[in-house]
């Protein structure tokens, strides 16, 4: 098992390239210029696939540079030369708060141990605080200060939209690219992939679900579209060996009712004289129940796996994909065929609130003592986080197919998914999931009000503009400025309050689709993921560029406590029903 070797990339690299002679270039500041500067002005796009503009990652060549070139990221990759060692700091953190705007809080959280939270990261004094490694003083993801409005103006409206409506994924599928545990027939296409209830019909055993998308990364007008499926193990199928559509329902009603630390929820209706199981437990058996209540353990051939206070049971299974953003006919946004990404997480292995205290210790004294971030990685199975879970992940190569993500790529994961305050066993969708049957089914913003979160009285995204300051941490979204903010930079509250539901407010117009999708491409032309993966349009403004002692912390009346999970009581119940029968 190979280890994060931590050193000081730039140095080392640039050591090991000019005492091998390849010093034939000069170049300029890597920290202003483009991944490739020479490309930069006479950037064009093929319409079937977007241009390569070197060689592929695994090829054998020498990279002539000497100190001050811009070195492109696959030579650190190529070299298996450390680039950013901090590279679980999300770009994110570097964001400017002015000592007022706090995107932090969605995050960095400390919960009252009287919760008994599997989740002990107390890290809810990291809300505007940067309380970084020297390493991490300096902000490595250069591609948030790049303007890409040159580079994508060579590519226009048509060839853009040709180029996100192609099917990646079964074509990767297809030339046995990915592995078979991140199948789904027709994924592209979520009405071939899924019935009405979510499950796939391939039988694979991957249920979608309709979720709230986390604040703000995640909303398709800062640059993605994204769903997500879950997969438990196949006893929580079965019923004396056979599957039972039944009690995979009911098992993942519990999963849910476990990590949302719920004591019941609404369920399509149950036979419990077929399956002999009171599942609303008012003790007697009904031929058609559609509530079901928390019992001790799972049903069916997983009888023996009692349910655990916010933890998922081992060999729980997730599958994202991040996506460009479609536009249809009529303007309208949706999921594109086409994934820049498609993300993977199974827990490998159980680990009880103890044992995760241990975990969390560890974390807290090798930050105690300075030492830098440490990846677990598992060869082509990806990383370990050392939580239990194992992830791994593909992202488009220069041609748009779907390829294995690097070492240095995949310890990205791990900014999100290991040591946050805010999460639920390492995620964050499954938590914000629309509570019960009406949440299974693939993801469809227009079904979901901009309902609160727990103990919060305004809607969810309403509140982090006002106390973001933006309709992005970066608060650089101009629309999202243009849209809900009025000229004195405050939150148009009643109209955010009259939007019907969160996709009228956070999809981007047509214009900015196909802008934000266009400057993607062209960090998939350059392959330099490990500089940023964000497709941002400008120069990142609000954005540090390095740390210092000057930089003012967040005021403590800008500081908020907070948890992801819904107040799902506050939408209005036709609401659903309503979206589902247009």
């Amino acid at each position: 098992m190979k280890m994060l070797k931590i050193t000081s990339g730039v140095g080392i690299l640039l050591s090991l390239l000019i005492s091998a002679g390849c010093t034939d270039n000069t170049g300029t500041d890597v920290n202003n210029q483009s991944n490739y500067e020479q490309n930069s002005t006479s950037f064009t796009v093929d319409t079937q696939l977007p241009p390569s503009t070197h060689e592929k990652a695994d090829s054998t060549h020498a990279y002539p540079y000497q100190e001050g070139d811009a070195i492109p990221a696959l030579a650190y990759i190529e070299h298996d030369e450390v680039y950013n060692p901090e590279s679980v700091i999300p770009p994110q953190c570097y964001t400017k708060t002015e000592g007022v705007n706090n995107p932090c809080y969605a995050c960095h959280q400390s919960y009252d141990s009287m919760e008994k939270r599997p989740n002990q990261m107390g890290d809810g004094t990291l809300q505007g605080n940067y309380e970084f490694s020297d390493v991490g003083l300096t902000n490595s993801w250069k591609n948030l200060f790049i303007d890409r409005t040159s580079l994508i103006a060579g590519i226009d409206d048509a060839t853009i939209k040709k180029y996100i409506a192609q099917d990646n994924y079964t074509a990767s599928l297809n030339n046995d690219a990915m592995p078979d545990y991140m199948r789904i027939e027709n994924l592209s296409a979520a009405d071939k992939a899924f019935d009405g209830d979510g499950f796939a019909k391939d039988g694979s055993g991957w249920v979608s679900y309709n979720y709230k998308p986390f604040p703000s990364t995640f909303w398709p007008t800062n640059g993605s579209t994204g769903d997500a499926m879950i997969r438990l193990p196949e006893s929580f199928q079965r019923l004396k060996g056979k599957y039972n559509k039944a009690i995979y329902t009911l098992n993942l009603s519990l999963v849910e009712m476990a990590l949302k630390d719920l004591d019941k929820l609404t369920a399509a209706p149950v036979n419990e004289l077929a399956l002999n199981l009171d599942v609303n437990q008012d003790g007697k058996l009904s031929n058609s129940v559609t509530e079901i209540a928390r019992l001790s353990h799972y049903v069916g051939d997983a009888s023996d796996v009692p349910l655990a206070h916010m933890l998922y049971p081992e060999g729980t299974e997730f599958l994202h994909t991040v996506r460009y953003i479609g536009v249809d006919e009529n303007g309208n946004i949706y999921n594109a065929p086409r994934m820049k990404e498609v993300r993977y997480m199974k827990k490998h292995m159980f680990r009880s609130r103890e044992s995760l205290a241990s975990a969390y210790y560890a974390e807290a004294k090798d930050k105690h003592f300075e030492k830098l971030p440490q990846t677990r990685y598992l060869g082509e199975k990806g990383i370990d986080n050392g939580f239990g879970w194992t992830i791994n992940g593909f992202i488009e190569n220069e041609q748009g197919e779907l390829r294995a993500q690097h070492d240095q790529e995949l310890a990205f994961c791990n900014g999100c998914h290991k040591t946050v305050g805010s999460t639920f066993d390492q995620t964050f969708s499954f938590a914000r999931k629309v509570p019960g049957q009406m949440g299974w089914g693939y993801i469809d913003l227009r079904e979901i009000e901009d309902v609160p979160n727990i103990n919060e009285e305004k809607g969810e995204f309403l509140t982090y503009m006002e106390r973001v300051g933006g309709g992005d941490e970066f608060r650089q979204n101009g629309e999202m400025l243009a849209k809900w903010f009025d000229e004195k930079g405050m939150v148009k509250v009643e109209e955010v309050q009259r939007a019907k539901s969160v996709y009228d407010i956070i999809t981007p117009s047509p214009e900015r689709a196909y802008a934000l999708n266009k400057a993607y491409l062209t960090i998939v032309n350059e392959q330099s993921y490990l500089f940023g993966r964000d497709a941002t349009l400008t120069k990142a403004t609000n954005v540090l560029s390095t740390i210092d002692a000057e930089q003012p912390p967040l005021k403590p009346e800008h500081r908020f406590k907070w948890d992801m999970r819904l107040n799902w009581q506050q939408e209005k119940p036709s609401a659903i029903a309503e979206a589902r029968q247009q």
